[in-house]
């Protein structure tokens, strides 16, 4: 087993220590990814554990394949068998097996985000409801949380509380909506995403048979980005695990960066709670970062309460000072960053690739985007509307998807009139209404167009229901890609496409195109079991939006939000618009636990960046159609000075530091002062015309010392636990400050 001589000593641990509840706490950049996959890898190959019996989960389809391929290198083919993937596919997975059991037919429909909203306009507008008051992103967040949540919608109707909220926000209705919506999703054989989840607890709360079949073969069960779950997904792998209590959940707190989607950080906080004889292993060295990047990282998340104590350190080299750059405007922030971007390509010959933008909101990207325009920079936006999302995609998605679902609603609505038919919106609601009153399936109401509508209409609808059963036994008779290719063909969307001549049209008929050829390469993949239409289009359901960046042209600048930004790196990142009220955001600001999750956005950006990281600001920014002052944000003065420099080229004025002994306020304290024009005393330490740094490895309390940017201070105390000594030295001019020695250029005084 030589791959486990390439590993660390706490690395290793986290691999060989495989029976027993573990939770490994892996910091940015400290190889975790290295350490789950030795560690199926290790179960296969030392335990001889039947791939079968081991359950790995995921947050994204790119994760499980990069994790499945490494462990195929090592093992081989048999890590093919691997129960391993996203949740939401390995529940899908689960419930089309027992589908039967919750009254959905196996091959149930997957509704994106985007089929959710239209069924919640629909039902909005048939209720005869302000959709100004029930937006649907607002509808289906409250939806999603109460799922997330666990609750049904019958408990969310019984209970007071939930419509006591829902009165004082002037949506009383919200439950009758989840109600409806639920029904409908029900009847039409879809779940949307977070029923995966929520039906899978259901399916295991109500038949237990169910759940020990899974509980028996499941011998392993581990959890990446462990921080990330929702109590949904925790209490799925915990009854998951009950039986053996071999469970590994993986996992950085300082990463929990997902509350608004349902993350719960309790999970990763209070885990020991459920599993006292847990096993707690810390992955704390950093293999991706700069001292400088990691140890400011460092100075910003020690300000977070709520956190499992950790130590992450690098043996890599010092690196550059992180570069600060301010701006007059917004605009100005764009030119600056792309002008800083060409320099750095220019003077280390940086590739386009190797360089990211990152922003609090997706909004903030069009500055940035005008600047590298005009620069001739290319980029690439991650997390825009995606390849599947565009309409003539979900177009044809939409016939293959009624094809093998009649019930289907939203792909019924898409496609009944398209390509044109002569059947008109009144008609298309006149067949709704008629299965919903009539509580019958809508393909009968279909079949039996006569009964409900009249003249042309009923004949149209008829004509394209004998239209689908015949697209029905292409696929029962072809792979996925014959079955795609002949309803393109025969459904009119290829000849529609291809007789607009437009550029815009040419565009569509390639995006079509692409899709089969994306079926194509599904079908020809030899990893694929089951190559029919129905499979692949759950694998483009549950795709996530770093999944979907399927852009060839790979030398481009990459911008995108913090958000999106997880899990990847970049030789060098820009982190623009750091303001108060930007980021941290206003709507964050309420409470400490939202203050917390900022910050820890705040530091997962820092902790992208490999070689050389940059942060801006804007003294005025245009928000809401209003030009705004702005002041620099709070996060910028958190991290310790010592890591910190301004860009004099680029930025317009210089910070002024203030003379403050406040650890925290003595670097943008300044700058935020001279936004205000309030004048400021400077430092009027000067070094030593021989200052050299001293050797510091006996170092003790009581000795004085210089600095050359803080100037003459006193030691105070060591702190010589973790990988790295540290000073906590209080400066005449700059107050109290902890310095890691390694770091650390300090000249020691005779007292």
């Amino acid at each position: 087993m030589e791959y486990l001589e390439s590993l660390n000593e706490p690395q290793r641990e986290g691999v060989e220590n495989t029976d027993g509840p573990v939770m490994i706490i892996a910091g940015a950049g400290s190889g975790k990814t290295r350490v789950l996959t030795y560690r199926i890898a290790y179960l296969m190959d030392h335990k001889q554990v039947d791939p079968f019996n081991i359950l790995s989960l995921t947050f994204t389809n790119k994760a499980a394949k990069e994790m499945r391929d490494r462990i195929e290198s090592v093992v081989g083919t048999e890590a093919r068998n691997l129960w391993m993937g996203t949740f939401h596919s390995v529940f899908a997975r689960m419930l089309r097996a027992e589908a039967d059991r919750l009254g959905y037919p196996n091959n149930f429909t997957i509704y994106d985000t985007e089929d959710s909203k239209s069924l919640i306009r629909s039902i909005v507008k048939e209720l005869n409801l302000d959709d100004k008051v029930y937006k649907q992103n607002v509808v289906l967040n409250r939806i999603s949380g109460a799922k997330n949540r666990l609750i049904s919608w019958r408990e969310y109707l019984n209970n007071p509380i939930y419509r006591a909220d829902d009165e004082s926000n002037m949506k009383p209705e919200l439950g009758k909506i989840y109600k409806i919506y639920s029904e409908r999703c029900f009847k039409a054989g879809a779940m949307d995403f977070d029923d995966l989840l929520f039906n899978t607890n259901v399916l295991f709360k109500e038949h237990t048979d169910v759940l020990n079949k899974y509980q028996q073969r499941f011998h392993y069960v581990m959890v990446d980005e462990f921080q990330d779950t929702n109590i949904s997904q925790y209490l799925i792998t915990k009854k998951l695990a009950a039986v053996r209590q071999n469970i590994a959940v993986v996992g950085d707190d300082a990463q929990s960066i997902y509350a608004f989607r349902g993350a719960d950080i309790q999970n990763i906080l209070n885990f020991e709670k459920d599993y006292p004889d847990l096993r707690v292993i810390k992955l704390e060295q950093n293999y991706r970062s700069t001292k400088t990047i990691v140890n400011a990282a460092n100075s910003v998340i020690l300000k977070n309460r709520a956190q499992l104590k950790k130590n992450v350190w690098t043996s890599n080299n010092d690196g550059n000072l992180i570069e600060l750059l301010r701006a007059n405007s917004d605009n100005e922030e764009g030119r600056l960053v792309a002008s800083s971007i060409f320099e750095e390509k220019m003077n280390v010959q940086l590739k386009n690739s190797e360089v990211a933008v990152l922003y609090r909101t997706n909004s903030q990207s069009r500055a940035i985007e005008e600047a590298l325009r005009r620069m001739n920079i290319k980029y690439k936006i991650i997390g825009g509307l995606s390849f599947y999302q565009r309409k003539e995609i979900k177009d044809l998605i939409a016939y293959l998807r009624f094809s093998i679902n009649h019930n289907d609603e939203e792909s019924f609505k898409r496609i009944i009139n398209y390509p044109r038919r002569g059947i008109g919106d009144t008609s298309v609601s006149k067949m709704i209404v008629a299965a919903n009153d009539h509580a019958i399936p809508l393909w009968e109401v279909l079949e039996n167009a006569n009964s409900f509508l009249g003249g042309r209409a009923a004949n149209a609808v008829l004509d394209f229901v004998t239209q689908i059963k015949r697209f029905k036994l292409e696929l029962e008779s072809k792979d996925a890609f014959e079955a795609a290719t002949q309803i393109a063909k025969t459904s009119g969307i290829l000849k529609e496409l291809y007789d607009d001549k437009t550029v815009e049209g040419l565009n569509r008929y390639e995006n079509v195109q692409e899709l089969l050829n994306a079926i194509k390469e599904f079908v020809e993949d030899p990893e694929k079991e089951d190559k029919r239409l129905n499979a692949f289009l759950q694998d483009v359901a549950l795709l996530s939006a770093v999944d979907n960046d399927k852009d060839e042209d790979d030398e481009k600048i990459t911008l995108m939000t913090i958000h999106m930004a997880k899990g990847l790196e970049f030789q060098h990142i820009y982190i623009v618009g750091l303001e108060e009220d930007l980021f941290p955001s206003q709507m964050m600001l309420s409470s400490r636990a939202d203050l917390e999750e900022e910050r820890r956005l705040f530091y997962v950006a820092i902790t992208r960046a490999k070689n050389k990281l940059f942060l801006s600001y804007a003294l005025s920014r245009y928000r809401f159609g209003r030009l705004k002052n702005c002041e620099p944000s709070r996060f910028i003065e958190e991290i310790d000075p010592v890591y910190i420099k301004l860009n004099k080229k680029y930025s317009k004025s210089e910070p002024v530091y203030s003379e403050s002994s406040d650890t925290t306020k003595n670097f943008v304290s300044g700058m935020r002062k001279s936004v205000s024009s309030q004048p400021v005393k400077k430092s009027n330490y000067k070094p030593s015309p021989d200052f050299a740094p001293s050797d510091t490895s006996n170092l003790q309390a009581g000795m004085k010392v210089e600095h050359p940017k803080f100037g003459y201070g006193k030691v105070m105390e060591l702190d010589e636990s973790g990988a790295n000594r540290k000073a906590k030295v209080s400066f005449d001019d700059f107050g109290e400050k902890t310095l890691l020695l390694s770091f650390a250029k300090l000249k020691i005084h005779e007292n």
